[in-house]
């Protein structure tokens, strides 16, 4: 009896097939020459202010009363040294801009993740849970929104002084009522939706419910309310270092540049607009940003 051998499989190579774009890249796709550039340059703005030491020609605190009141290069009397020129007491304003962008975006940025985390909890709490806690956290946020946030910050200060984490914990503080109020809302709305009664009755547990279900589908109005307080934030650590409450000198941010330099407005007003220009530019992009992840995140634009 003869064995035939069965035939060998035909081994063809495999055709890679053109892969599927990412989400980020379908994303950036259909992103618009103008976000792109917003987007661009405000990476760039990050990239300076991480490596501002690296970057900056100058101490930001070196004082060369020879070169005091330098203006920028362009006007009469520049020094190519100091591109930006320098303030009263002869410090490199360019220096100060990346160093003060720096900590101004640093505290704006550990703040906000505060008043987002603070928000989002409460609000989730009071749109999930109701009851007298509800009543109690929307009791809250009324007296934030009543009280002036000036108030607050000038009475906390008194208090615990004008150390960087008492203003990073005050400016943290800011914005928290608005995260509570939208989070809520937004719960009140979801919560009533036919897939989270079905998973109710289904008898999933409530964390479980808010992480996978609720959570997901507000995303979108938290990151919007996110961007603009993350901007807000940069004008109040601004306003509050225009004030003489917040950072203290020689220490450099943006809002400080501007209240130093208020007093030479008349004579040399480059001292001011510099930082001022820096901190519209970067409150600009972030406003942008926001408006165009509400966008992206919305799934009825889809």
């Amino acid at each position: 009896m003869t064995d035939i051998a069965s035939p060998l499989p035909v081994l063809t190579p495999a055709i890679p097939s053109p892969g599927r774009p990412g989400r980020i890249t379908r994303l950036w796709r259909k992103t618009s020459l103008g976000m792109k550039i917003c987007l661009s340059s405000f990476a760039g703005v990050i990239l300076l202010a991480l490596f501002a030491p690296w970057i900056a020609p100058y101490d930001p605190n070196a004082q060369a009363l020879l070169s005091r009141l330098l203006p920028p290069v362009g006007f009469a009397g520049a020094n190519p040294a100091h591109p930006l020129g320098t303030d009263q007491l002869g410090r490199d304003l360019l220096s100060r801009t990346l160093y003060g962008l720096r900590l101004t975006l640093g505290i704006a940025l550990i703040g906000s993740f505060i008043s987002l985390i603070l928000g989002t909890v409460l609000g989730t709490i009071a749109g999930y849970i109701r009851g007298r806690i509800g009543a109690v956290i929307m009791g809250a946020v009324d007296v934030q929104i009543a009280v002036p946030f000036t108030l607050i910050a000038l009475l906390v200060i008194a208090l615990l002084g004008n150390s960087l984490p008492v203003l990073i914990c005050v400016i943290g503080l800011t914005g928290w009522e608005s995260y509570t109020r939208i989070v809520r809302a937004q719960v009140l709305t979801v919560s009533r939706l036919p897939f989270i009664e079905a998973a109710i009755a289904a008898g999933a547990p409530r964390g479980r419910i808010l992480v996978r279900n609720v959570l997901p589908n507000i995303a979108s109005p938290i990151v919007v309310v996110w961007t603009m307080t993350f901007s807000a934030l940069i004008l109040t650590e601004s306003s509050l270092s225009f004030l003489g409450l917040g950072v203290q000198p020689p220490t450099a941010t943006l809002g400080s540049m501007v209240g130093l330099g208020r007093d030479f407005l008349a004579s040399t007003p480059w001292i001011a607009i510099v930082p001022s220009l820096a901190i519209m530019l970067v409150s600009l992009q972030v406003l942008l940003i926001g408006d165009w992840l509400r966008d992206a995140l919305d799934v009825r634009l889809k």
